[in-house]
């Protein structure tokens, strides 16, 4: 059955501008990426702007324009699978889903990494304690897994104190480091901002923040729970796209500011950066509310990624090219539980295999570049989509002309497909060149084998079915 037919079960429009404002900034403005590429050097705020403006700004007309025309629940792979067809269509959702396997993993061990310094001094050494952040990690997602099957009308205030949190700690972050400069001035000269003379650390944080710039495509996937998609979509996505952009470059300078990048842990680096400063300025009693702060927009960060990515396996049970029973709501809630579940359950067993050798920070940098790679491949097809649109005479009227149409869809294909190479290149925490590659070109193709399994297996079956005249599922049968 399609995802846009008029049975399809329901899902409610609970989502309003100012919602969406802060689900943009709490998907998109992600601390927990800041420190692996402020690890770089003052180099990675030139890698920001050129993102900001070839791959951001492509990537927010892309979103207006797509869910303009194909407006309804699934986002990338709705958008991929009306101009390209359905293989694509389930190859791009399937990667944005995946993806989030990987990395919503990483948003937990970021938690238990911050969340230690509210305990006080005497407990910070436990986020490198691997039995202490495993478990912890698999409680987080356990309590995040249930808030959104209960809906996203409870699930999107975890969303919006993530927002919330996460614009206090950052405005605390850059505040303090404007009182740094100004008393004391910085140690970072203007070598700091030039190419390295070894660029091949800084290479890998070119994927990385194209990685932590997505996030205004979010609200698309849940586009049948947008309270009018069409007037709200673009006011909130301008605004928070700049504030986001903003947040980045002046959460990078502080970083840099208050720690030498040789010490930057990827884990603690925005919380050390805090615990710096506030010593510095006489205001010890800082660190513990930011930590805490810190720690809501994480889990934030991990609720709004968790329940937008479930509604593409969602779509695609509906679509019959997954199991039937992935496309089910609660019959109570209206959430797609059965989605949710199988996330987090994939989730916890690559974080319990991942701890298998690697140290904490190395685990986290090995997820952080496979989900970079899986999660840039649905915005290649989107990007793509724009220059297919410019280039047909028939596609009709949209949001933006053509030409802007085929610059922005120019400018987003060359920059993504630059930072899923770039990813490649290992980051400084990885203690084995082969094992990273193996892992990389493995899991890359591990995920995209399994997507065509999925497909032609289940795509079949539904051939098979159509053609014995077997009925679509109904909605009553997909809510029990």
């Amino acid at each position: 059955m399609s995802a846009n037919e008029p049975d399809q079960p329901h899902l409610k429009r609970v989502l309003g501008r100012a919602d969406l404002v802060l689900l943009f900034v709490v998907a998109i403005f992600n601390l927990n990426v800041v420190p692996s590429i402020a690890a770089n050097g003052g180099v990675t705020v030139w890698l920001w702007i050129v993102s900001l403006l070839l791959f951001f700004w492509p990537q927010g007309i892309a979103v207006i324009e797509l869910a303009h025309r194909y407006p309804g629940e699934g986002g990338v792979y709705l958008w991929a699978k009306e101009v390209f067809g359905d293989f694509h269509g389930f190859l791009s959702g399937w990667c944005y889903w995946t993806n989030n396997m990987l990395y919503v993993p990483t948003v937990m061990l970021y938690f238990v990494g911050v969340s230690v310094f509210v305990l006080g001094p005497n407990h910070q050494a436990l986020a490198d304690n691997k039995p202490f952040a495993l478990v912890a990690s698999l409680v987080l997602l356990a309590v995040l897994v249930v808030l959104n099957i209960v809906g996203l009308g409870v699930g999107k205030w975890v969303n919006n104190l993530g927002g919330i949190g996460t614009g206090i700690a950052a405005a605390t972050l850059i505040g303090l480091g404007v009182v740094i400069w100004m008393r004391f001035g910085t140690t970072i000269t203007v070598a700091d901002f030039r190419i390295p003379a070894n660029p091949r650390f800084v290479l890998n944080s070119f994927g990385v923040i194209c990685f932590g710039l997505v996030g205004l495509e979010l609200a698309s996937v849940m586009g049948d729970e947008i309270q009018d998609p069409r007037r709200t979509l673009p006011g909130a996505v301008a605004w928070g796209g700049v504030l986001s952009g903003l947040l980045y470059i002046g959460a990078t300078l502080t970083l840099l500011i208050a720690v030498s990048k040789d010490q930057i842990s990827v884990l603690q680096g925005i919380v050390q950066a805090v615990g710096s400063m506030e010593e510095r300025v006489g205001a010890g009693w800082i660190l513990a509310p930011f930590a805490l702060l810190l720690s809501f927009s994480i889990a934030g960060i991990g609720s709004a990624w968790l329940g937008g990515s479930a509604r593409i396996p969602f779509v695609a049970g509906l679509d019959s090219y997954m199991p039937a029973w992935m496309g089910k709501v609660h019959p109570r809630y209206a959430t797609p539980y059965a989605a949710l579940i199988v996330h987090a359950a994939v989730s916890m067993v690559l974080i319990v295999m991942n701890f298998i050798g690697a140290g904490v920070q190395e685990t986290f940098q090995k997820m952080l570049s496979l989900a970079v790679v899986l999660q840039l491949i649905p915005f290649l097809y989107m990007f793509a989509a724009l220059i297919k649109l410019a280039l047909n005479t028939c596609s009709g009227p949209g949001h933006y002309s053509k030409t802007t149409l085929m610059l922005a869809g120019i400018s987003g294909l060359v920059t993504t497909t630059l930072g899923i190479v770039l990813v490649f290149f290992p980051a400084q925490q990885i203690s084995s060149l082969w094992s990273y590659e193996i892992w990389m070109f493995g899991g890359t193709l591990f995920f995209i084998g399994l997507a065509a399994f999925f497909f032609y297996v289940y795509g079949s079956r539904k051939e098979k079915s159509v053609g014995a005249g077997v009925p679509p599922v109904r909605p009553s049968e997909a809510r029990q």
